[in-house]
């Protein structure tokens, strides 16, 4: 299975291999790329699906590989009832939010199959801080935002143990997004 982070800048070229566990088993990887931008829903999507496979009474769909479909929302024998709704908000967002939600997901292990979708922007829009160089950056501008402290105390700060600490005990950063832990 293909589960590249690509999903962040491709998700409107969400796409599945589609074969059968028939046509596998007797010795055929037979199937078609099936862009899921080209279905309204998920019950559409397996009507094309069966039509592909028109020449099996049962199929038993295998989805063999994906591409631009984030974790949680497919496996090899199943695809989330969830996944139009996650792809239709996901390309409504802005990459600029579309890259750290994704973070946020599979860091935090965030199944998008089983969550409510509003629910977990809401969670994600509370813990995202937002980008920033290193972590060194991030402690730097909390810091510069400190009244309490003059020029003169800043050019001294520790900047280096302050970040390490703070990010011991309540951020995480990945990728150069900053985030509370919860």
């Amino acid at each position: 299975m293909n589960s590249s982070r690509n999903y962040q800048n491709d998700i409107e070229e969400a796409a599945v291999y589609v074969g059968t566990y028939g046509k596998y088993n007797d010795g055929s990887l037979f199937g078609k790329w099936l862009k899921l931008s080209d279905y309204s829903d998920v019950e559409e999507f397996y009507a094309a699906c069966r039509e592909l496979h028109k020449d099996e009474p049962d199929p038993e769909f295998m989805f063999q590989d994906y591409e631009n479909i984030p974790e949680g929302l497919i496996s090899e024998c199943s695809i989330s009832e969830q996944v139009f709704t996650v792809l239709q908000i996901l390309s409504e967002m802005d990459n600029s939010e579309r890259e750290p939600f994704m973070i946020w997901c599979n860091n935090d292990h965030i199944d998008l199959g089983k969550e409510d979708i509003d629910d977990l922007l809401t969670r994600f829009k509370d813990d995202y801080i937002g980008m920033y160089n290193d972590e060194e950056a991030f402690a730097r501008e909390l810091i510069d935002e400190r009244e309490d402290l003059n020029d003169f105390a800043k050019q001294f700060f520790d900047y280096e143990a302050y970040a390490n600490d703070l990010f011991s005990s309540d951020y995480w950063f990945d990728d150069g997004h900053v985030f509370y832990k919860n």
